[in-house]
C-alpha cells in the first residue's frame, strides 16, 4: 500500500483537492419480473440510508476527518442518498462526532440543529440506483459514491473497505488531484503523494479476484481503473432459487446471460444485439 510517507512541509494550508469516484455495479438472475420486483425490494432494503450513512461515517473515519453535517433520504420507488460534510479537524460549533451515532443525529434534531449536506470543504455522498427491465431476466444494483477531500488526507486508503462493503462485480473508479499548494519556499506541488495506478492502493488478493484495466493521464495527475471479476458462482447470483433445481444447461444458459450483462457495463456499449436472458 502508497500513501504519505513523508510529510511535506508546506506553506500554510494544504490547498490540493483529492477526488475520488467510486462505482460499483452488482448483477442479479431473476427469471420474473415480480422476482425482479422482489430482488429490486430486497436491496433496496439492505443498502437504505441509515446503512449507507453508516459506511460513509466508516470511510470519514478511515480517512482521519471529522463528520460536520449530514443529509439522507430514501427515495420512493427506490434508492437512497446519503451526503456528509466533512473537515480533517474537528470545529467548535455543534457537530456530529465521526461515530455518526444516530441517537446524537435525532438529539441534534430535537434542539432544533439541522442536518445538512453542503460542499464547503469536504464532503462523501452515496448514491444508488436499482435497475430492471421486464424483457431481461437480469437485475442490476449500481452504488455511486463520491469522496472528495482537501489537506493531507487521501480518500485512496479507503478502498479495499469500500470494495468488501458491497456486492462488486464491476468496479469504475476515478481518483484526480486538483489544484496545487505550495512549500516553504514557494514552490508550486501539484501532487503530494506517489501513485502509477490507483491498484497500488487495493489489496492485492482482491485485485486477484477482478481483471483491471487502466487508463491514465499522469501529466493531469488523473487515474482510471474499470475491474471485471472473474469468477462466478452461479448460486450467488441466483434470487430465490437454488442452482441444484436447474438442469445443467439451463445453468449454462444463466451464467453466459450474467457474464454478457457484466461485460457490457465493463466495456459501456451494448455488445450483443438482444437483451439478457430470459425465461
Amino acid at each position: 500500500m502508497l500513501g504519505l510517507k513523508n510529510k511535506l512541509k508546506l506553506y500554510g494550508f494544504n490547498n490540493l483537492t483529492k477526488s475520488l469516484s467510486f462505482n460499483i455495479y452488482d448483477v442479479c438472475y431473476a427469471k420474473s419480473e415480480r422476482e425482479q420486483r422482489d430482488y429490486i425490494a430486497y436491496i433496496d432494503e439492505q443498502y437504505n440510508s441509515e446503512r449507507l450513512t453508516d459506511i460513509l461515517c466508516s470511510v470519514t473515519k478511515m480517512i482521519g476527518a471529522q463528520v460536520l453535517n449530514i443529509s439522507r433520504q430514501d427515495y420512493d420507488p427506490q434508492g437512497a442518498s446519503v451526503d456528509i460534510l466533512i473537515a480533517e479537524q474537528a470545529f467548535p460549533h455543534e457537530r456530529i462526532d465521526a461515530s455518526c451515532n444516530l441517537g446524537d443525529i435525532a438529539a441534534l434534531k430535537s434542539r432544533g440543529g439541522e442536518i445538512l449536506g453542503h460542499l464547503d470543504k469536504s464532503h462523501v455522498t452515496v448514491h444508488t440506483y436499482p435497475e430492471y427491465h421486464p424483457d431481461n431476466a437480469i437485475a442490476t444494483f449500481r452504488v455511486d459514491i463520491d469522496i472528495s477531500t482537501c489537506g493531507e488526507i487521501t480518500p485512496l486508503d479507503t478502498l479495499n473497505y469500500l470494495i468488501g462493503s458491497f456486492d462488486s462485480d464491476i468496479i469504475v473508479m476515478d481518483y484526480r488531484v486538483r489544484g496545487f499548494t505550495r512549500d516553504i519556499n514557494g514552490k508550486k506541488l501539484f501532487i503530494d503523494h506517489d501513485i502509477t495506478s490507483i491498484q497500488d492502493y487495493i489489496d492485492s488478493k482482491t485485485l486477484k479476484k477482478y481483471d483491471a484495466v487502466d487508463i491514465n493521464v499522469y501529466q493531469a495527475n488523473m487515474f482510471h481503473t474499470k475491474m471485471l471479476i472473474k469468477e462466478i458462482d452461479l448460486q450467488n447470483y441466483l434470487f430465490n432459487t437454488d442452482v441444484y433445481e436447474l438442469p445443467p444447461k439451463r445453468r449454462l444458459a444463466i451464467g453466459e446471460s450474467l457474464r454478457r450483462e457484466m461485460i457490457e457495463i465493463f466495456s459501456g456499449e451494448n455488445v450483443y444485439d438482444s437483451g439478457g436472458d430470459k425465461d
